[in-house]
């Protein structure tokens, strides 16, 4: 059964208006459940990490400071999300969810965070909407835990995971393969074990043509024993921060080679959903979607 991290309280912490669309955290669970893609048993509702376990990541100064509300007004911009006690615990209920889904997917095969790929958060302080970086306190704990010893992080969002890299530059159980639109956001780029920069309106067929043989290569040199999968779709031609010009139907042929290849191999695999920014909401939920069609056709 495909498990699925889903709380209500993800969807109460931004202001509606806001830049950042929640609404889509809550529209793709509905949409999933009113087309009979996915069943109220489907999902379960995290609760917040622990301590002790965002420390395996986070800097113990900058977790006491998210804990007491005590960040300065610099670092809520370059957070850009208004703070409160409501943000953190959406926070850091996420990340929980995506500890919980590579556990389920341990067991099923793969698991999907409906929220997470908060990639932009260093060890020490907030950036770009995200607070937690949850796909690597995740594995952090699964290496900790001694669960697996070589992972590989996917990261197909349109933004360089720079938070990932930097939190794993010095770590080789843990492989951060960004591909990315070049010349947008983070202005400066950290190193990632392997960056593709694309330049600005690559189109289905350019962006297809990369994904389709790098997968495959990039798995069969890393021998990974777990993968996580940031699956933004903020690569749409429509994405108002995006700057790249792949269809609906290229991004879902994105996440077909990416699933596919993670199942013929039987690689455990966790997904969380990353960034989405058209103007018009349908575009993000259908994109989104996809990618929980695709698995439950693939795996169930």
């Amino acid at each position: 059964m495909l498990k699925v991290a889903y709380d209500k309280t993800f969807n109460y912490a931004v202001p509606k208006g806001h830049r950042f669309p929640m609404e889509k955290y809550e529209l793709v669970p509905e949409q999933l459940l009113y087309e009979g893609t996915l069943e109220e048993e489907n999902f379960f509702s995290p609760e917040p990490v622990c301590k002790e376990i965002l420390l395996l990541t986070h800097d113990l100064s900058y977790i006491n400071k998210l804990d007491k509300l005590d960040l300065s007004p610099k670092e809520v911009r370059r957070m850009g999300l208004p703070l409160s006690r409501a943000l953190i615990e959406r926070e850091y209920r996420i990340t929980q969810g995506t500890i919980d889904c590579a556990l389920h997917a341990l067991k099923f095969g793969i698991a999907m965070n409906s929220s997470g790929g908060t990639h932009h958060a260093y060890a020490d302080r907030a950036e770009g909407f995200c607070l937690i970086n949850d796909i690597a306190v995740a594995a952090n704990f699964l290496l900790q835990q001694k669960i697996v010893s070589n992972i590989l992080i996917i990261d197909l969002d349109v933004h360089q995971g720079n938070g990932t890299a930097k939190i794993f530059e010095k770590e080789p159980r843990v492989f951060t393969l960004s591909v990315h639109g070049e010349n947008n956001y983070p202005l400066h780029k950290e190193l990632s074990d392997l960056d593709i920069g694309l330049k600005d309106n690559t189109n289905d067929e350019s962006y297809l043509n990369l994904i389709r043989k790098l997968i495959p290569d990039i798995i069969e040199k890393c021998k990974p024993e777990f993968i996580f999968y940031l699956s933004g779709v903020d690569i749409l031609d429509t994405d108002k921060l995006g700057k790249i010009s792949v269809s609906i139907e290229g991004c879902k042929e994105r996440d077909l080679l990416v699933v596919e290849n993670c199942h013929k191999r039987n690689i455990p695999t966790c997904i969380s959903m990353g960034g989405g920014y058209s103007p018009q909401i349908k575009d993000i939920v259908e994109a989104h979607c996809n990618t929980f069609r695709i698995v439950q056709d693939i795996y169930f």
